[in-house]
């Protein structure tokens, strides 16, 4: 296994972990990182109270329930992420529940602040976004595929508005807020069932 992985892997945290340090940080209007602002941790604050609605809302068809079931690589999921980002939020909850329904899939996180060699390895654009999924086999070490730091129609939708208006404004980034609640999830969970379906093609035949 690379060792900057395998670092990260031994230092990393699980799903509940992280939500408790989200809630604790949102407690001492905190937040994770090494820049501590007033808005920062009032981003952490809001995204403790999405996180808290994912958690009991985002629903997965019976048929993607089965197919997710069906997967039998033993992998890790080390996700990257800070409890400021908005997009971390909205993804992670997601990705938890699908963790859920297979033991094979082991969900872990690190910050990004802490993990510098590791973000560094796994740039987007050559950029430090997040959140970032990197998908590990456990028996091998390999990354098998990378995932984030947003779902495809989301990514799709900041690519067009750059592209147009050359940056992301204070009311896009809104909008962009709107079309995570009203995806509710289910963006996520077919991009991550399609790369599990790549991964191994039998559970969607």
């Amino acid at each position: 296994m690379n060792p900057i992985i395998k670092k990260s892997i031994e230092r990393s945290i699980s799903y509940q972990d992280y939500r408790d340090l989200v809630n604790q940080l949102t407690e001492a209007n905190s937040n994770t990182g090494l820049e501590k602002t007033e808005d920062l941790a009032n981003y952490t604050k809001l995204n403790d109270k999405r996180m808290k609605r994912w958690d009991k809302t985002i629903k997965v068809s019976e048929a993607t329930q089965q197919r997710i079931s069906n997967f039998n690589l033993n992998i890790s999921w080390l996700v990257i992420a800070e409890s400021w980002c908005g997009d971390a939020a909205h993804v992670i909850p997601v990705l938890n529940k699908i963790a859920e329904l297979n033991t094979n899939i082991n969900l872990r996180l690190v910050l990004r602040d802490e993990n510098p060699e590791l973000m560094d390895a796994f740039l987007t654009n050559g950029n430090k976004a997040i959140p970032k999924v990197i998908i590990v086999d456990n028996e091998t070490g390999n990354v098998l595929n990378t995932y984030g730091p947003r779902p495809s129609e989301a990514a799709n939708y900041v690519k067009r508005f750059k592209a147009k208006y050359g940056m992301l404004t204070p009311e896009f980034k809104e909008d962009l807020q709107h079309w995570y609640n009203k995806d509710k999830g289910q963006n996520v969970i077919n991009d991550v069932t399609e790369i599990l379906c790549k991964l191994e093609p039998v559970i969607c035949q």
